[in-house]
């Protein structure tokens, strides 16, 4: 009997310990949960990082970052692909050309952090400072590109320095709330205003920076395709999102920004300063003293300084004699007349030294010596490069049919006619005498170097001119064009040919004005047209 009671007793402790493991059951987190950490949680339910979900610390392997949007990863895979070759090429050309390349780097890495913050936050007022604060790190590194610009005028690839500033801004499309991709469109336009020209310099000479300035445009179309597919219609935000300036915080301190492609820290400090303006030849600082202690000032070496000024009379022992027939308060002479004797013949390479620090620049090789090259007319991407054309092709006026997209390159050609059928991208003239060009309508600009006797007939619309260092040129300009903005520098001799009130009238002609005068008013200088009057 006592047996029995024995064995009840030790099946209802076994039934009470079993109760109690089953009540602990429901509290313990799941096994897969666990191992998973913060991946586990729904990306718009993370805490702060460094903590999880029971405010206690993350281990290394619970600060995984949560899968991103196939925006994000489209946008990983463009910096990693062509802007990582842009890189890559300005690298290779150096200098500043590549501590800009990594202004941009960093520009596209701020870009990608504001689209990160999209898909968290709510979309805040544009004209509300939040917008501002959640835009300021993409304009900070924006401005970094354009002050490296600024600050190396003097510099020989300051073309390539414009090309890159003005080509940063395709980067504001995320302000456009209609058509993004537009934007991308007209900010490849202002870069290729610049680009074009180290094509046209470089073609012959180095095929690298050709190549970079290719690789640059690359990254605009492959930007231009990526917003035509997530964001065709605009920047999308979240509507159900938190606060822009916390998901802000969290994209700059949060594990995603670890996976950023770019060097990037994974706090998202603020951009580097921009780096000091370089000046040509300058020598390279001195090198500290140990400690940074100065010894110059040493007392023993300023003892010795007023040791050999007292010796007297043999501190110039050592100094050369100048001869009596050579010194002009002894002869008069000398001082007659105005030049002095000839130095003693010096060596030849004391000679050679000399002549070298006074002999002029080489001058540039006359047209008639160059080697004539044959006519160039050519489609090279969206291109036309027109080159070396002495008077017409047989087949009479040269004809371009361009699209809205072309740029057509001119350069090098005399007495030839060119009609531009299309609307074209922007025209570059270069070095041409007595070209003669007639276009439909123009996107953006055409631009007009160092080419005399310039004639242009405008038969649909067009933007600007801009003539630089042209002597004499006549512009025809139709009803459509009169709002044409004209610019010059260094011009004489340019008219406008302004249509008659009616189709059977006759062009009016109007000269732009070459002499300005510039007066000091109130301490503001005025500059006015000269007018001849009588």
């Amino acid at each position: 009997m006592a047996s029995m009671n024995n064995l009840t007793t030790l099946i209802k402790r076994l039934e009470a310990a079993t109760s109690r493991l089953e009540d602990m059951v429901p509290t313990m987190s799941d096994p897969s949960a666990a191992s998973n950490g913060m991946a586990s949680l729904p990306e718009s339910g993370l805490t702060a990082p460094g903590a999880d979900a029971r405010g206690g610390a993350a281990s290394p392997s619970q600060q995984t970052a949560a899968p991103l949007p196939p925006a994000i990863d489209d946008f990983d895979a463009l910096i990693n692909g062509d802007v990582k070759t842009f890189v890559n090429m300005s690298e290779e050309i150096g200098g500043l050309v590549a501590e800009q390349s990594a202004a941009v780097l960093r520009a596209f890495a701020a870009e990608r952090k504001f689209l990160i913050v999209t898909t968290r936050a709510k979309k805040p007022d544009i004209q509300s400072p939040v917008y501002m604060e959640v835009l300021k790190d993409l304009q900070a590194t924006m401005g970094v590109v354009n002050d490296i610009r600024e600050a190396n005028r003097a510099s020989p690839l300051f073309k390539h320095l414009s090309t890159v500033s003005e080509g940063i801004n395709v980067l504001i499309w995320v302000a456009n709330e209609s058509k993004p991709a537009d934007t991308v469109t007209e900010m490849l336009s202002s870069a290729q205003f610049w680009g074009n020209r180290v094509i046209q310099e470089y073609r012959e000479k180095d095929q690298t920076h050709v190549q970079w300035v290719q690789t640059f445009y690359r990254i605009f179309k492959s930007l231009a395709a990526y917003v035509r597919q997530h964001y065709m219609t605009g920047l999308t935000w979240n509507p159900n999102g938190i606060d822009p300036l916390q998901a802000t915080e969290e994209v700059n301190a949060g594990p995603s920004s670890a996976r950023s492609p770019t060097p990037q820290s994974s706090t998202g400090g603020p951009p580097p300063p921009p780096p000091l303006p370089k000046f040509d030849n300058a020598p390279p600082p001195p090198p500290m003293p140990p400690n940074g202690v100065s010894t110059s000032k040493n007392p023993a070496d300023m003892g010795a300084v007023f040791d050999e000024i007292s010796r007297g009379e043999s501190v110039t022992s050592k100094l050369r004699k100048v001869d009596p027939s050579s010194q002009t308060h002894k002869n008069p002479s000398l001082r007659a007349g105005s030049a002095v004797p000839s130095a003693p013949a010096r060596s030849d390479s004391q000679n050679s030294l000399s002549s070298r620090g006074k002999s002029p620049l080489p001058g540039k090789k006359p047209e008639s010596m160059r080697t004539k090259k044959p006519p160039k007319k050519e489609f090279e991407s969206n291109k036309w490069l027109i080159e070396n054309y002495d008077g017409n092709p047989p087949e009479g006026m040269l004809e371009i049919r361009a699209s809205i997209s072309h740029s057509i390159l001119i350069s090098r050609c005399t007495k030839t006619t060119i009609r531009v059928v299309g609307k074209a991208n922007a025209i570059s003239l270069d070095n041409c005498t007595q070209v003669s060009l007639v276009i439909d309508s123009l996107v953006s600009s055409v631009d007009v170097i160092k080419s005399p006797k310039f004639e242009m007939q405008v038969l649909g619309t067009l933007p600007t001119i801009m003539l630089d260092q042209v002597d004499g040129a006549a512009l025809y300009l139709g009803r459509e064009s009169l709002g044409t903005e004209v610019f010059t520098s260094k011009c004489t001799g340019v008219n406008i040919n302004l249509p008659g009130q009616s189709e059977d009238d006759d062009y009016v002609e109007r000269a732009l004005p070459e002499q300005i005068k510039s007066v000091v008013r109130e301490g503001v200088v005025v500059s006015e047209i000269v007018e001849h009057a009588g």
